[in-house]
């Protein structure tokens, strides 16, 4: 229920002042595990990206935000689970392989944090090591504008023209049966380079 609330209230800021746009819903699978990927520029990409997508998401969202009166509480009610950042947190993948295989929705930012600037950053080894266990489909994601409707160091929204592309799956299956490091790597190199090319389309 407090997922559905939030989800409301951000369409309705994302519609009403972030005008949003949103692109190839049609993509998301309605059943089974997904992970949704997308770049994160923006304190706003979470909610702008919940309300876009049709169904529920789990973010795994840094520890520190769980710390924070009110907020962690909130954060956890509306299904996100923490993780340690820049660190191999073995509990925090082990949570989004559950999801996936559950037959949930999981929402990742494979950077890790904001990027500003319009470059993508590099992907966290994470994101591969999730995929190739849980062996879900990747949806890419692109948020277009989302720093304009929530600059870096402002808490209010300001009029923007927000996009939010959601690309083809990936197949990715010719990758779950490589072991190492580098298939993980190129797991990232593949869902990043899927943003990028949607963010170049769209933009």
């Amino acid at each position: 229920m407090l997922y559905q609330i939030g989800k409301v209230l951000s369409w309705a800021a994302a519609k009403s002042i972030g005008r949003m746009t949103v692109i190839g819903r049609e993509n998301i699978p309605r059943k089974g595990g997904v992970m949704v990927c997308g770049n994160h520029v923006s304190y706003a990409d979470p909610p702008v990206l919940g309300a876009a997508c049709p169904r529920p998401l789990h973010y795994m969202a840094k520890i520190e935000l769980f710390r924070v009166p009110v907020l962690g509480k909130l954060i956890e009610w509306v299904g996100a689970f923490p993780v340690q950042q820049r660190t191999a947190d073995r509990a925090a993948l082990k949570k989004a392989v559950e999801y996936l295989e559950k037959g949930e929705a999981v929402g990742m930012f494979p950077e890790g944090q904001r990027v500003f600037g319009g470059q993508l950053g590099e992907p966290l080894p994470g994101v591969g090591m999730i995929v190739l266990r849980a062996k879900a489909p990747v949806v890419p994601a692109a948020l277009i504008d989302t720093a304009r409707f929530l600059p870096p160091h402002k808490f209010f929204p300001r009029f923007a023209r927000v996009k939010v592309v959601f690309g083809k799956p990936l197949d990715l299956s010719d990758l779950y049966d490589k072991p190492g490091r580098e298939a993980v790597e190129e797991v990232g190199n593949r869902i990043m380079s899927a943003i990028r090319e949607l963010i170049e389309k769209h933009r």
